[in-house]
Protein backbone atom coordinates (compact mmCIF):
# COMPACT_ATOMS: atom_id res chain seq x y z
CA UNK A 1 0.00 0.00 0.00
CA UNK A 2 0.68 3.53 -0.97
CA UNK A 3 1.90 5.53 2.07
CA UNK A 4 1.38 9.43 2.16
CA UNK A 5 3.51 11.69 4.55
CA UNK A 6 0.91 12.76 7.76
CA UNK A 7 -1.14 15.68 7.71
CA UNK A 8 -0.65 18.81 9.73
CA UNK A 9 -2.69 18.15 13.32
CA UNK A 10 -4.35 21.25 12.70
CA UNK A 11 -5.29 21.02 9.50
CA UNK A 12 -6.69 17.19 10.54
CA UNK A 13 -7.96 18.71 13.67
CA UNK A 14 -10.09 20.93 11.77
CA UNK A 15 -11.66 17.97 9.83
CA UNK A 16 -11.90 16.05 12.98
CA UNK A 17 -14.44 19.18 14.13
CA UNK A 18 -16.22 19.60 11.01
CA UNK A 19 -16.80 15.55 10.85
CA UNK A 20 -17.84 15.39 14.49
CA UNK A 21 -21.32 16.92 14.15
CA UNK A 22 -22.58 15.78 17.17
CA UNK A 23 -19.47 18.06 19.49
CA UNK A 24 -19.11 14.46 21.30
CA UNK A 25 -15.08 14.74 21.10
CA UNK A 26 -15.57 11.32 19.07
CA UNK A 27 -17.01 10.22 15.44
CA UNK A 28 -19.18 7.28 15.74
CA UNK A 29 -19.82 5.05 12.61
CA UNK A 30 -23.17 7.26 11.06
CA UNK A 31 -20.80 10.69 11.09
CA UNK A 32 -18.15 8.86 9.49
CA UNK A 33 -20.13 7.92 6.50
CA UNK A 34 -21.47 10.96 6.30
CA UNK A 35 -17.93 12.68 5.96
CA UNK A 36 -16.49 9.78 3.48
CA UNK A 37 -16.60 9.54 -0.36
CA UNK A 38 -16.50 6.32 -2.39
CA UNK A 39 -16.17 8.74 -5.78
CA UNK A 40 -19.22 7.30 -6.78
CA UNK A 41 -21.50 10.12 -5.33
CA UNK A 42 -23.28 7.28 -2.92
CA UNK A 43 -22.97 6.83 0.78
CA UNK A 44 -19.56 4.89 1.90
CA UNK A 45 -20.33 0.89 2.75
CA UNK A 46 -21.83 0.77 6.24
CA UNK A 47 -19.72 -2.51 6.65
CA UNK A 48 -16.81 -0.76 5.12
CA UNK A 49 -17.35 2.41 7.83
CA UNK A 50 -18.01 -0.75 10.46
CA UNK A 51 -14.24 -2.35 9.50
CA UNK A 52 -12.23 0.87 10.00
CA UNK A 53 -14.47 1.86 13.44
CA UNK A 54 -13.38 -1.87 14.56
CA UNK A 55 -9.80 -1.66 13.41
CA UNK A 56 -9.28 2.11 14.82
CA UNK A 57 -11.38 2.13 18.37
CA UNK A 58 -9.07 1.76 20.93
CA UNK A 59 -11.09 2.07 23.58
CA UNK A 60 -13.92 0.12 22.24
CA UNK A 61 -16.65 2.57 22.36
CA UNK A 62 -17.49 2.02 19.10
CA UNK A 63 -16.35 5.57 18.30
CA UNK A 64 -13.01 7.30 17.28
CA UNK A 65 -11.27 10.11 19.34
CA UNK A 66 -9.25 12.99 17.60
CA UNK A 67 -5.85 10.47 17.85
CA UNK A 68 -7.76 7.41 16.94
CA UNK A 69 -8.73 9.68 13.64
CA UNK A 70 -4.90 10.62 12.71
CA UNK A 71 -3.95 6.97 12.19
CA UNK A 72 -7.42 6.11 10.31
CA UNK A 73 -7.10 9.13 8.09
CA UNK A 74 -3.85 8.20 7.20
CA UNK A 75 -4.94 5.12 6.34
CA UNK A 76 -7.53 6.10 4.31
CA UNK A 77 -5.34 8.08 2.55
CA UNK A 78 -2.86 5.43 2.11
CA UNK A 79 -5.97 2.95 0.66
CA UNK A 80 -6.67 6.02 -1.83
CA UNK A 81 -3.33 5.98 -3.02
CA UNK A 82 -3.61 1.82 -3.79
CA UNK A 83 -6.70 2.11 -5.25
CA UNK A 84 -5.46 4.78 -7.77
CA UNK A 85 -2.40 2.94 -8.67
CA UNK A 86 -4.33 0.16 -9.60
CA UNK A 87 -7.43 1.79 -10.94
CA UNK A 88 -5.28 1.69 -14.26
CA UNK A 89 -8.01 3.11 -16.73
CA UNK A 90 -8.77 5.77 -14.29
CA UNK A 91 -12.37 4.58 -14.05
CA UNK A 92 -13.08 5.08 -10.42
CA UNK A 93 -13.57 1.45 -9.54
CA UNK A 94 -11.47 -1.69 -9.80
CA UNK A 95 -12.53 -4.37 -12.21
CA UNK A 96 -11.35 -8.07 -12.20
CA UNK A 97 -8.13 -7.67 -13.47
CA UNK A 98 -6.99 -4.40 -11.83
CA UNK A 99 -8.30 -6.39 -8.29
CA UNK A 100 -6.42 -9.78 -9.77
CA UNK A 101 -2.96 -7.13 -10.36
CA UNK A 102 -3.68 -5.47 -6.82
CA UNK A 103 -3.74 -8.87 -4.77
CA UNK A 104 -1.29 -10.32 -6.38
CA UNK A 105 1.10 -7.36 -5.83
CA UNK A 106 0.02 -8.05 -2.35
CA UNK A 107 1.63 -11.49 -1.96
CA UNK A 108 -2.05 -13.25 -2.83
CA UNK A 109 -1.84 -16.32 -5.94
CA UNK A 110 -6.05 -17.03 -6.70
CA UNK A 111 -7.64 -18.37 -8.98
CA UNK A 112 -9.32 -16.45 -11.94
CA UNK A 113 -12.60 -18.10 -10.38
CA UNK A 114 -12.04 -16.70 -7.02
CA UNK A 115 -11.82 -13.16 -8.37
CA UNK A 116 -15.05 -13.47 -10.10
CA UNK A 117 -15.85 -14.47 -6.75
CA UNK A 118 -14.46 -11.36 -5.01
CA UNK A 119 -16.14 -9.04 -7.57
CA UNK A 120 -19.45 -10.61 -7.17
CA UNK A 121 -18.88 -10.07 -3.20
CA UNK A 122 -18.08 -6.55 -3.33
CA UNK A 123 -19.78 -5.15 -6.21
CA UNK A 124 -22.30 -3.09 -5.09
CA UNK A 125 -23.44 -1.63 -8.20
CA UNK A 126 -24.20 -4.66 -10.06
CA UNK A 127 -21.67 -3.21 -12.94
CA UNK A 128 -19.03 -6.32 -12.32
CA UNK A 129 -16.36 -3.43 -10.90
CA UNK A 130 -15.27 -2.48 -6.93
CA UNK A 131 -15.79 1.34 -5.97
CA UNK A 132 -13.24 2.61 -3.31
CA UNK A 133 -14.96 1.47 -0.53
CA UNK A 134 -15.69 -2.04 -1.37
CA UNK A 135 -12.31 -2.06 -2.09
CA UNK A 136 -11.04 -1.34 1.16
CA UNK A 137 -13.82 -4.00 2.54
CA UNK A 138 -12.73 -6.73 0.12
CA UNK A 139 -8.64 -6.22 1.19
CA UNK A 140 -9.34 -6.18 4.85
CA UNK A 141 -11.56 -9.09 4.77
CA UNK A 142 -9.05 -11.03 2.04
CA UNK A 143 -6.46 -10.01 4.96
CA UNK A 144 -7.98 -11.36 7.89
CA UNK A 145 -9.51 -14.75 6.70
CA UNK A 146 -5.46 -15.10 5.50
CA UNK A 147 -4.51 -14.68 9.09
CA UNK A 148 -7.30 -16.59 10.62
CA UNK A 149 -5.99 -19.82 7.72
CA UNK A 150 -2.59 -19.07 8.30
CA UNK A 151 -2.58 -19.55 12.42
CA UNK A 152 -4.43 -22.68 11.87
CA UNK A 153 -1.42 -23.74 8.68
CA UNK A 154 0.58 -24.94 11.52
CA UNK A 155 3.00 -26.77 8.20
CA UNK A 156 3.06 -23.42 6.66
CA UNK A 157 2.70 -25.09 3.31
CA UNK A 158 -1.53 -23.86 1.98
CA UNK A 159 -3.06 -27.01 3.70
CA UNK A 160 -5.26 -27.14 6.47
CA UNK A 161 -7.45 -29.70 7.79
CA UNK A 162 -10.04 -29.01 10.16
CA UNK A 163 -13.89 -30.35 10.95
CA UNK A 164 -16.45 -27.91 10.19
CA UNK A 165 -17.28 -26.18 13.76
CA UNK A 166 -13.62 -25.21 13.64
CA UNK A 167 -14.09 -23.70 10.10
CA UNK A 168 -17.11 -21.94 11.32
CA UNK A 169 -15.51 -20.42 14.46
CA UNK A 170 -12.66 -18.93 12.43
CA UNK A 171 -14.82 -17.33 10.63
CA UNK A 172 -17.49 -16.27 13.05
CA UNK A 173 -14.21 -15.00 15.48
CA UNK A 174 -12.55 -12.57 13.25
CA UNK A 175 -12.16 -9.47 14.63
CA UNK A 176 -13.52 -7.67 11.74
Amino acid sequence: MATQPPPDQNYLYGIFQKVDKDRSGAISADELQQALSNGTWTAFNPETIRLMIVMFDRSNRGTISFQEFGSLWKYITDWQGTFRSYDRDNSGSIDQGELQTALTSFGYRLSERFYKILIRKFDRSGRGVIAFDDFIQCCIVVQTLTQSFQGMDTNRNGWITITYEQFLMMVFSMKN
